[in-house]
């Protein structure tokens, strides 16, 4: 076995697609993307917290918006503002974000907004809202959990004001020749290797509490979303 890393959702797609790489840890819609490229392919395996995962948007608090529970009772707040995505192929930072915004205020974002932006990853994000460049955006939910325990984020300058409902995200896919490859059974005990994994420091770097079988089914949300919005190639 051997680990390739990459810098991007698309590098990750077409290293899958290349056949560079047979098992893949995806965003959620980098991996709808790739089962499409790549007939056979599956998704196998989630992180406990991906089952249900939510996206964040974040305003700057000079902007006076307060935290609500239902997003169209921010409309008024929210038209003509400045807004950031994370990457343009994110799950949580683009793709969801997009669909809500679209389905609730019944216009594309930049038609909402003054002026959209893509940061590119989600503490970016968090960083240009919190400076007041944008003044709302949207991201993983898991991130600015993890920023604001770790003290890095300036609460008097930057909180959350709304949260999507539940969606999956992120998980293991693997290709649909690897038991011709590696021979019978291969995806299965890769399958069960992951869901087993209870290495403390292994977990941590994802980070998740632990893996659990996954379908492709899961992701149907993701797949008619994406084609929805106009973003799935």
């Amino acid at each position: 076995f051997r680990y390739i890393p990459v810098k991007s959702y698309a590098a990750a797609v077409s290293a899958f697609r290349n056949n560079q790489v047979q098992l893949a840890w995806f965003g959620g819609l980098s991996g709808v993307q790739a089962r499409r490229l790549v007939p056979g392919s599956e998704a196998i395996a989630q992180g406990v917290e991906d089952e249900a995962f939510v996206t964040y948007f974040i305003a700057n608090t000079s902007t006076g918006i307060e935290p609500a529970d239902a997003l169209a009772s921010l409309e008024d707040e929210l038209r003509g503002k400045t807004f950031t995505f994370g990457s343009k192929g994110s799950t949580s930072g683009r793709l969801m974000p997009e669909f809500y915004i679209r389905d609730v205020f019944e216009t594309a974002p930049d038609e909402f907004f003054s002026r959209v932006g893509f940061s590119g990853n989600h503490t970016r994000t968090l960083r240009l809202v919190e400076a007041g460049t944008y003044q709302v955006g949207a991201l993983n939910f898991q991130v600015w959990e993890n920023e604001v325990a770790n003290g890095n984020v300036d609460t008097d300058a930057v909180q959350v004001i709304w949260e999507t409902p539940p969606y999956p995200d992120y998980q293991w896919t693997i290709r649909g020749d690897v038991n011709e490859r590696f021979g019978d059974g291969f995806k299965q005990r890769v399958t069960e290797a992951l869901v087993n994994m209870d290495d403390p420091e292994l977990l941590k770097s994802f980070p998740r509490s632990g893996f659990i079988p996954a379908s492709n089914d899961d992701y149907e949300p993701i797949r008619s979303t994406a084609e929805e919005i106009g973003i799935l190639d």
